[in-house]
Parts: C-alpha cells; sequence; structure tokens
C-alpha cells in the first residue's frame, strides 16, 4: 500500500492600506479625564492615519492547498472580501461619524482590529480567518485573533 500524504497546509496574507480620521474619545468620561487618558488624539477635530490591516487566513481543514488550483483561496475572492469588510466601510471615512460601530465603541486601533475582524468573518468561510493585524503607524500595530476571552 503506497504511504497517505498528509494535506499540504498554508497560510495566505493580504495586506490593504486605507486612510481614515477618528477622535479618541470614550463618553463614559468627562471631556477633562478624555483629554488626560488620550491627550492629543482627542482633538475635537480629529486626526487621521493610514492604516494598513493585513489579514492573515488560517488554513483549517476545509482551505487545505487545492490539489488542482495549486491555491489555497482564490485571491480574487479575497481581494473583494477585503474591499466588502474593510475598504467600502473605512477607507476616506470618519471613524467615529460615518461608521455606525463607532458611535459608541471608541475608535482606538484594537477596537478597529475588532471590527474588521467582525466584518471579514461574516464574509469568510467559517473557521478560516486567523488574525486581523492592524498598523496605526509603524510603531503601533495591534494583533487580534477573535479571542472572546483572556
Amino acid at each position: 500500500a503506497s504511504p497517505v500524504m498528509a494535506p499540504l497546509v498554508a497560510r495566505l496574507s493580504r495586506t490593504v492600506s486605507f486612510s481614515a480620521c477618528h477622535r479618541l474619545h470614550s463618553k463614559a468620561l468627562s471631556d477633562e479625564e478624555n483629554l488626560k487618558v488620550f491627550g492629543k488624539c482627542n482633538n475635537p477635530n480629529g486626526h487621521g492615519h493610514n492604516y494598513k490591516a493585513r489579514l492573515l487566513i488560517s488554513i483549517l481543514f476545509s482551505l487545505q492547498i487545492d490539489p488542482v488550483s495549486g491555491m489555497v483561496m482564490n485571491l480574487t475572492d479575497l481581494k473583494e472580501y477585503m474591499q466588502k469588510a474593510i475598504m467600502e466601510p473605512l477607507d476616506h471615512k470618519n471613524l467615529d461619524k460615518d461608521v455606525p460601530y463607532f458611535a459608541d465603541v471608541v475608535s482606538t486601533t484594537e477596537n478597529v482590529a475588532v471590527f474588521i475582524w467582525e466584518n471579514l468573518k461574516n464574509l469568510l468561510p467559517t473557521g478560516i480567518l486567523y488574525k486581523v493585524k492592524v498598523y496605526e503607524t509603524e510603531q503601533n500595530v495591534v494583533v487580534y485573533k477573535g479571542e472572546d476571552h483572556l
């Protein structure tokens, strides 16, 4: 009998860049407390970033490398998912005013990562999203893996 080959497994990563502005401000804090917590990022007129969102797809059972196409996922499909989940709702937007999710959620990079995760999770095949990595700047990076608890 010939040996049974284990399926080849890979992880696929794709990055998009988007520009958005926001104001770090919590409705649960007074104006003075907001200024103390968020400093210049609490500017009433907001401030902007050129974000990068890197999506890493985890290749689980259903997303092994396809022996026919040689791909984990069609990149055209992945690009469309990222367009719908990230670019359309966030690019060139005021996060606090244009994105309903942030009406009651502080638009920190951590919460932007959660927003992207939730949007992608609703579009991608179940169970394949591994992590979302959002670069607010080269120095400030948030990684979110959909953890509901520590």
